[in-house]
């Protein structure tokens, strides 16, 4: 395979993997912020405690972080389709398997292990592969794709609410299923990688550690995916235990956090690759997230926990579509972006393994108070604004004015 030459940065084609790549994380992270209306579910419905239900989401969300120092690699060595397709088909085989478990061993095998490994061999890999089609509009682009969990996190809690009370647990895993067949079918005959294999290379670039700007930003998002993702966990259960609310407000609540998402994601990357760039826009919104959650603890009424889930779903979203653009942005050499993300995500995944946990057993241990989760989960994103001050100033210096 030839050389293809500078990205095309746009055009039909490039456009059609972010598309595409829009719909690979719908049918991956989509999953993952959907695990809300689950956990509110068992522990509501199946008397589950709150940090064991946690525990079957933080696998999954570690299965698509921690796969990624193999899958990426693997985009760069020329084996995408070889793994791609082998993460569909595991993650179907999780989905199926989940809508026959009756005990909690059993979704956290399925639901947890499987379908996180399934999800994760198919997560990097198409993201990376989208950073190598734009130059100019990489963040833009990358924003674009990993949307998809906003979308997927609309549709997915929606039919578990409309479904479940109808045709039950099981049909509405198999529904969710069948969909994910449909999708995977699509993004596999669109999906093409434009780089030539790069046969040879270890499967972790150490030197990228050595990258001081790098090594912090990694640090940075460990502990902002730390303390971010328990909201998405917990904010339906909050609802129902606290305030009072019905299952199907808590699934509400998370609908309008993963809907005003969407916009969060991309409205930021736009002005990060027009002027900004990455790393500068990414800074302000783990402060805002801290900020909300903090406030959160102040609410108490069914209309505040609305405003606080717009709020937090809109702005937080920032974060989450700038991290893997401005991770991609740090990399200059391309054939290398594969590994260089994916090592990044498998550190990420011990802070989406841990956090959610951690939260729920402050939650038990605390007799049920969710205070001491919340000023937990705020002042973790209040540290990794910090670090990510300390990363942008080990690449510029002390400069005020510079776009990175």
């Amino acid at each position: 395979m030839k050389d293809p030459g500078p990205p095309p940065d746009g055009g039909l084609k490039a456009w059609t993997q972010a598309c595409m790549g829009h719909l690979v994380v719908f049918n991956t992270w989509g999953v993952i912020t959907s695990f809300g209306v689950f956990q509110a579910y068992y522990t509501s419905e199946l008397g589950l405690a709150p940090s064991a239900v946690s525990w079957i989401g933080s696998v999954q969300t570690l299965g698509h972080f921690f796969v990624g120092a193999v899958s990426g690699r693997a985009l760069d060595a020329g084996y995408f389709y070889h793994v791609f397709i082998g993460g569909l088909l595991i993650e179907l085989f999780g989905v199926f398997m989940t809508s026959l478990c009756t005990q909690y061993w059993q979704l956290f095998l399925a639901q947890g292990v499987v379908t996180g490994i399934g999800c994760g061999m198919q997560f990097c890999p198409a993201v990376s592969l989208v950073t190598t089609y734009f130059q100019k509009n990489r963040i833009l682009a990358v924003a674009v794709v990993v949307s998809g969990s906003a979308t997927g996190g609309m549709i997915y809690p929606t039919i578990v609410r409309q479904l479940l009370p109808k045709i039950g647990f099981a049909w509405v895993l198999r529904v969710m299923g069948l969909i994910m067949v449909a999708i995977g079918c699509l993004t596999t005959a669109l999906l093409r990688p434009r780089l030539p294999p790069q046969k040879s290379g270890p499967l972790i670039d150490f030197s990228a550690f050595r990258e001081s700007t790098y090594s912090l930003y990694c640090v940075a998002m460990f502990l902002g995916i730390w303390g971010q993702f328990y909201v998405f966990y917990y904010v339906g259960s909050y609802g129902i235990d606290v305030i009072g609310v019905s299952y199907s407000t808590s699934v509400n609540m998370l609908l309008l956090m993963n809907g005003l998402g969407l916009f969060g994601r991309v409205i930021p990357a736009y002005f990060a690759d027009r002027n900004f760039g990455p790393l500068n826009t990414i800074i302000p919104f783990p402060f805002i997230g801290a900020i909300l959650i903090y406030c959160w603890a102040a609410v108490r009424t069914e209309a505040a926990l609305y405003v606080f889930a717009s709020l937090y779903g809109l702005l937080i979203a920032g974060f989450q579509g700038l991290f893997p653009g401005a991770l991609s942005s740090l990399t200059k050499d391309m054939s290398k972006a594969g590994a260089r993300m994916g090592m990044c995500f498998s550190f990420v995944g011990v802070a989406s393994l841990t956090g959610p946990p951690l939260a729920g057993a402050l939650i038990q241990a605390h007799g049920g108070s969710y205070l001491y989760a919340q000023m937990w989960s705020a002042s973790a994103l209040v540290v990794s604004g910090l670090v990510l001050i300390a990363a942008r100033i080990s690449s510029t210096g002390w400069v005020l004015v510079s776009r990175i």
